[in-house]
């Protein structure tokens, strides 16, 4: 089963999507490091997400879409709000002309901007819905099956994160040799706003 399921889930995880983007985006302006927060906070909303979609929580959200429609406009312009200050070059989110000064962000915002892209994201909830039940086995206990199919996924999704995290850095680097730093923010915060509306509109 898992032969099977690790490496279509690796594939999927790889794909470029919100939380890699995200990931990609705070690689340049915070360090791999920092980003470490927010992939904290968005392993701990996919393991909910993939929790409830394997209990079939999944489907009473589906019953109410007014509730998580209104969860994902929150979300989606929270993070536009962040990309906007990115692109202005205000904000802790966006990389200070001097490299290596400047305020952080937040632990606890980096965590919560992780967590609401994960529980936020529809394409998540239906990819798991569709996803986890073929590999669970009716005859043997849920939990248990259930368990270790998330410890996958989360040990897969930390790992796509880092490549694009690391991958964001090493953009930085390049740019920031040639003091293209307002350029960089401009990317980063474009971004970011594109990651806010496709989490809001998705």
């Amino acid at each position: 089963m898992l032969s099977v399921f690790v490496p279509t889930f690796l594939l999927v995880s790889l794909t470029p999507g919100m939380c890699m983007t995200l990931a990609m985006v705070l690689g340049m302006t915070q360090g791999v490091k920092r980003t470490l927060w927010m992939m904290a906070g968005e392993l701990v909303g996919v393991g909910l997400v993939a929790a409830a979609a394997g209990v079939g929580v999944a489907a009473l959200m589906l019953k109410h879409p007014e509730i998580f429609a209104l969860f994902k406009w929150v979300g989606g312009a929270y993070l536009a709000y962040l990309g906007v200050m990115m692109w202005r070059s205000r904000g802790r989110m966006a990389i200070p002309s001097e490299l290596e000064t400047g305020p952080p962000a937040g632990r606890l915002q980096l965590a919560m901007q992780g967590f609401i892209t994960a529980v936020a994201n529809p394409k998540g909830w239906a990819f798991f819905m569709v996803l986890l039940p073929p590999f669970l086995d009716d005859s043997k206990p849920l939990f248990l099956q259930l368990g270790m199919l998330i410890a996958v996924i989360l040990t897969i999704e930390l790992a796509s994160m880092l490549t694009y995290a690391t991958g964001g850095k090493t953009l930085r680097r390049l740019l920031g040799k040639s003091g293209n730093v307002r350029l960089l923010n401009r990317l980063s915060g474009t971004l970011m706003i594109g990651v806010g509306l496709w989490l809001a509109l998705g």
